[in-house]
C-alpha cells in the first residue's frame, strides 16, 4: 500500500536537514524564485528520491546541499554543522560522466582520491581499483576515456565519486542519457553498491518509475517556484525491477498524484 508522509516529518537520525529553504535568481530585468519555503529531512543511509518537472528546483536544491550554491532564506545541514560551501564528505555525480580525456579510467578514479589525507600512492592505487572492480569495470582500468561506452563512463564516474568515501552522494539524473537498457543495467548496479556500502545518498530525477525503483522515499516536486508537495516511502524489497507489476503499481499512483500538483499549478 502507498504510503504518503507529511514533508515536515521527522526522521531520526537525520543525515541531512532543510529548514524553510528559498532560493531566488535574479537579473537586471527578471526575479525567479526557484525554490519556497523547501523542508526536508534526511536519515543516515537513506536513499531519497526527489521527482518533478523540469524546472521545479530539485536540481537547485542539490546543488544547495553540495554547497554549490547558497539559499536566500532557510537553513542547510549535514551532520548538524550549516553548509557553508563544498566539502569532500558531500559529492555530486551529473547527467554528464565530466571524466578527464586525457586520463585513463584508473587515471581518473586516482584524480578523486587525491584529496583523501593520509593515503600514500599504493593505498590510494588499492582503493581506485577496489571500486573499479565494484562497478565492473577493473579490466578496462588502463582503458582511454574516449574507448567506453555512455554506460561505462557513468560507472567511472560513480566509481570516481565512491572512492574518496563521501558520507553523501549527490547525484543529478545520472542516467538521463542513457538507453532503456544500460539505464536497468545501471539500476541493479547502484542498488547492489548501495546495499553494501549503505551511503546516503540524494538522486533527482524526472522519471517516477526510477525513482519507484531505486528509493527508500520519493519526494514530490512542483514548479512556479519549487515546493515539496508529497512524500511517499517505498517499501518494496531490494533489488527491485523497473519492469515489475508491484513497482508500476507505486509509479503509477505517483505520477496520477504528481500530475495533479502540475495541472493545478498550469491551471492557477
Amino acid at each position: 500500500m502507498l504510503t504518503s508522509e507529511s514533508p515536515s516529518a521527522n526522521t531520526a537520525s537525520n543525515k541531512l536537514v532543510i529548514e524553510h529553504v528559498s532560493k531566488f535568481f535574479r537579473t537586471s530585468s527578471l526575479n525567479v524564485q526557484a525554490l519556497d519555503d523547501v523542508t526536508l529531512q534526511i536519515a543516515e543511509g537513506e536513499f531519497v528520491c526527489l521527482v518533478g518537472p523540469s524546472g521545479c528546483g530539485k536540481s537547485t536544491l542539490l546543488n544547495i546541499i553540495a554547497g554549490l550554491d547558497r539559499p536566500d532564506r532557510g537553513l542547510v545541514q549535514a551532520d548538524g554543522h550549516t553548509i557553508a560551501g563544498p566539502g569532500p564528505h558531500r559529492l555530486m555525480m551529473f547527467q554528464e560522466a565530466a571524466l578527464f580525456p586525457w586520463l585513463t579510467v584508473l587515471g581518473n578514479v586516482l584524480f578523486g582520491l587525491k584529496l583523501s589525507h593520509g593515503l600514500n600512492a599504493a593505498e590510494r592505487q588499492e582503493k581506485a581499483e577496489y571500486f573499479l572492480e565494484l562497478v565492473g569495470l577493473k579490466r578496462f582500468m588502463h582503458s582511454n576515456v574516449h574507448e567506453l561506452s555512455g554506460g561505462m563512463k557513468q560507472r567511472v564516474a560513480l566509481a570516481r565519486a565512491l572512492a574518496p568515501n563521501p558520507s553523501v552522494l549527490l547525484m543529478d539524473e545520472p542516467f538521463g542519457a542513457l538507453d532503456a537498457l544500460t539505464r536497468e543495467q545501471l539500476y541493479g548496479d547502484i542498488q547492489r553498491i548501495w546495499s553494501q556500502h549503505r551511503k546516503t545518498i540524494v538522486f533527482v530525477t524526472h522519471n517516477v518509475r526510477e525513482a519507484v525503483c531505486l528509493g527508500d522515499r520519493v519526494i514530490l516536486f512542483s514548479p512556479n517556484p519549487g515546493r515539496i508537495r508529497e512524500e511517499f516511502a517505498i517499501p518494496l524489497p531490494r533489488p527491485r525491477d523497473i519492469n515489475s507489476v508491484d513497482l508500476a503499481r507505486y509509479a503509477t499512483e505517483i505520477t496520477r498524484v504528481l500530475k495533479g500538483y502540475v495541472q493545478t499549478e498550469v491551471a492557477g
